[in-house]
């Protein structure tokens, strides 16, 4: 397979990612949470607050309220993830509009709204978190938590929760029933859980040793797409007492899959391990989300400084 249709299909699965949470997100406010009058967060809660307060359709608000935030979006984030980010606020309104039109009136757990407001939780979690993992999100305070998350580093789940306590408490003024609003932040917490551990399990990043006389050709390849750098390092087999080179490569996990192929296809008696790591910095990767210096730091006098730089 091509790099070009490696690539096509890695956008292909991104759009599938985003369309599958995105069922998932509408399922779960759909059929969990606004039938039974649990309020979630971002967009949807302000605007499941907009219908039960004025009738108001919530396909129409949501649609509405995140068009403006992906106007301010373009310039932060980027088109690329706008793109995404549009395609999944259209699918979702679609889908929550094909649940008003058809599945009006459809409520499950409607006694055990404590049981409701957990599992709608875990189905709006989930869907925002692959919608995140897939390079795109379901708009509203997603965009807002990728804008912070891309300055600071403050987990994604942590800034939706944040962002959609107000939304959340708001909703008393329509109900007049605090009850409601504790469901309501059960279910920002649970889906906050499931944002952090779905994004988390999807954007590890995986480091390769490889051993091949082709080193050369496989790290060039590499560096074509899927657009990772290679450090050459001079090592030597002990029993054979031959000199070799070896490849140190850092990659996103789901890039895993291309990085073997281009090795096949190569040197396929090249020896590879593949390892799992934690944090990766620098370019291609996360970025140092730091406020400013050490406080300590900031005490050092010149004579304490220059013996930390020896």
């Amino acid at each position: 397979m091509t790099l070009t249709k490696l690539k096509f299909w890695a956008d292909i699965r991104d759009y599938i990612g985003i369309g599958v949470g995105m069922i998932s997100y509408s399922i779960g406010w759909n059929v969990f949470l606004l039938p039974n009058s649990i309020t979630t967060g971002g967009v949807p809660g302000i605007s499941s607050v907009l219908f039960w307060g004025t009738g108001f359709p919530v396909q129409w608000s949501y649609f509405i309220v995140n068009a403006a935030l992906l106007l301010a979006a373009l310039k932060i984030l980027g088109f690329k993830f706008c793109v995404k980010t549009i395609y999944g606020v259209f699918v979702l309104t679609f889908i929550t509009s094909l649940f008003q039109k058809y599945a009006t009136g459809t409520a499950m757990l409607h006694d055990q709204p404590f049981m409701a407001a957990i599992i709608g939780a875990i189905f709006t979690g989930s869907g925002i978190g692959l919608g995140f993992a897939s390079n795109g999100s379901t708009g509203g305070t997603d965009i807002v938590a990728a804008i912070v998350n891309k300055y600071r580093d403050i987990s994604l789940g942590r800034v939706v929760m944040l962002c959609d306590i107000i939304i959340i408490t708001s909703s008393y003024l329509v109900f007049r029933d605090w009850e409601k609003v504790i469901y309501g932040y059960v279910v920002l917490w649970v889906s906050s859980f499931c944002i952090d551990q779905v994004v988390g399990s999807m954007r590890r990043s995986v480091q390769f040793f490889i051993i091949s006389d082709k080193y050369q050709e496989i790290a060039s390849r590499i560096a074509v797409y899927p657009h990772r750098g290679a450090t050459v390092i001079q090592a030597r087999g002990f029993y054979t007492n031959h000199d070799v080179k070896m490849l140190f490569i850092m990659a996103k996990r789901r890039e895993s899959k291309i990085i073997f192929s281009i090795i096949n296809e190569i040197d396929p008696h090249a020896f590879v391990t593949q390892t799992n790591v934690i944090g990766v910095y620098g370019e291609g990767f996360d970025k140092f989300k730091v406020s400013g210096s050490h406080p300590k730091a900031q005490r050092l006098t010149p004579t304490e400084q220059a013996a930390l730089n020896k």
